[in-house]
């Protein structure tokens, strides 16, 4: 599951499985072996039962044993952490209620006022050009300056939050960008202790469970990691559903929320993952999982499962995987369909002639065994002003006027060393929120 051919075609891989039993052996990774859930009812089988079906990392028994390298590239995914994603009992209901009632505070009418300024930012950058990738251009760079927005982030915690994150993502040196995220977090929840603000991280620290530092950061990162592909990957592939001269997308009056809805169906943003340990040995349907072994749970996968041909012709919301299920299901499904749908409304809006630069068939799809992931989105279009963002500044610039001078001596005042900006000073330069 982690070369090029399973990246152009996964659905072969899954189809070969299915004609044996609903789940089956893969490797993940060089030297990492798995058992892969391929059918509806046995994935919704394991999502549901914690008992017999664990998150905790900690039983992987090829890992305590050293027959998983430190190295091994599926590991950042994979590892435990002390967040929502690798607990389990009481320690995952107390993680998991900080994380959803600090989420549940963030209402629609936030999250597409918090998004429509990025986009307008971003598509900014590129407009006079007539050609972008929007997937590296736009469709990751948006969420990951919204988690800025989301966490209070100010300028330079925020620049170092955004290209930490690339890189781990992009895995360049991802050590060492691992070790540049904790300290810019840890930074960030120390200010937010002392100057708690109208933030998630602010939320998440007053709430009743009581994180420590360490438990904060956790919860932090996995909301960046559980928030940031799958969500870049929704917009990517529905920009490209919608794009597509090949499928019925934009020209046949295909809705923004019907190209989500097919993406989730068909081309699931994170496709393979909510990654359990078996407490003893299972038969998944004539295969057996040994206990400790990872079971890997296929949503697009489960999603194609000729069982839910009726549901799947139908879109309907409520019978794909694409949001998991059972106690570890996305808390946040409805504010990431609206990140979505509106940051795909703000680049159809502002570039109407959007075309693919190239054909479909010679986009590239990104190696990897979790995700359905684009390399990149080249598109072409007519060149417009980069003015999206100039009222806003007109406005504080309006606003600055009008204020009475310092009155401090100019020499007396220190000047800062210039630095160089990154994403998210840049747009707080522009426009504060």
């Amino acid at each position: 599951m982690h070369d090029a051919a399973f990246a152009a075609d996964p659905h072969q891989v899954y189809d070969r499985l299915r004609a044996h039993a609903p789940a089956g052996p893969v490797e993940l990774a060089p030297g990492v072996d798995a058992t892969l859930v391929v059918g509806h009812e046995t994935a919704l089988r394991v999502l549901q039962n914690s008992t017999l079906f664990a998150r905790d990392a900690r039983r992987w028994k090829a890992l305590n044993e050293g027959r998983i390298g430190l190295d091994n590239p599926v590991l950042p995914m994979m590892a435990y952490r002390p967040n929502c994603l690798f607990t389990d009992g009481a320690v995952h209901l107390r993680l998991r209620k900080a994380v959803t009632d600090s989420l549940a505070r963030l209402n629609i009418t936030r999250i597409r006022r918090d998004v429509e300024p990025l986009a307008d930012y971003l598509i900014d950058q590129f407009s006079e050009r007539g050609r972008a990738d929007l997937l590296n251009d736009y469709a990751k760079l948006l969420p990951l300056l919204l988690f800025n927005k989301l966490f209070g982030c100010p300028a330079d915690i925020g620049d170092t939050l955004t290209s930490a994150m690339s890189a781990i993502f992009d895995g360049q040196d991802a050590q060492r960008a691992n070790e540049e995220l904790t300290a810019c977090l840890m930074e960030l929840i120390a200010l937010k202790r002392r100057r708690p603000g109208d933030d998630v991280t602010s939320w998440l620290i007053q709430h009743p469970a009581g994180l420590t530092d360490e438990e904060l950061k956790d919860q932090l990162v996995m909301l960046m990691g559980a928030g940031v592909e799958p969500e870049r990957n929704l917009i990517g592939n529905a920009l490209l559903l919608l794009l597509s001269p090949d499928t019925s997308g934009r020209d046949s009056g295909m809705l923004i929320e019907e190209a989500i809805d097919h993406v989730l169906w068909n081309q699931t943003p994170i496709a393979n993952y909510a990654t359990h340990y078996p407490v003893q040995d299972v038969d998944l349907g004539g295969v057996v999982a040994e206990a400790g072994t990872p079971v890997v749970i296929s949503f697009a996968a489960a999603n194609s499962d000729p069982a839910l041909a009726e549901a799947r012709r139908m879109h309907s919301k409520g019978a794909h995987l694409a949001w998991g299920a059972g106690p570890h299901a996305c808390p946040a499904k409805d504010p990431a369909q609206v990140i979505a749908v509106t940051a795909i409304e703000k680049i159809l809006n502002a570039l109407p002639d959007l075309t693919l630069a190239v054909h479909e068939k010679e986009l590239e799809w990104r190696p990897g065994p979790f995700h359905r992931a684009l390399v990149a989105l080249p598109v072409a279009f007519s060149p417009t002003p980069a003015t999206r963002m100039a009222s806003a500044l007109q406005n504080r610039t309006v606003a600055a006027a009008e204020q009475p001078l310092p009155t401090t001596p100019v020499a007396s005042v220190r000047q800062e060393p210039a630095r160089k900006k990154g994403f998210w000073s840049s747009f707080l330069d522009i426009f504060r929120v």
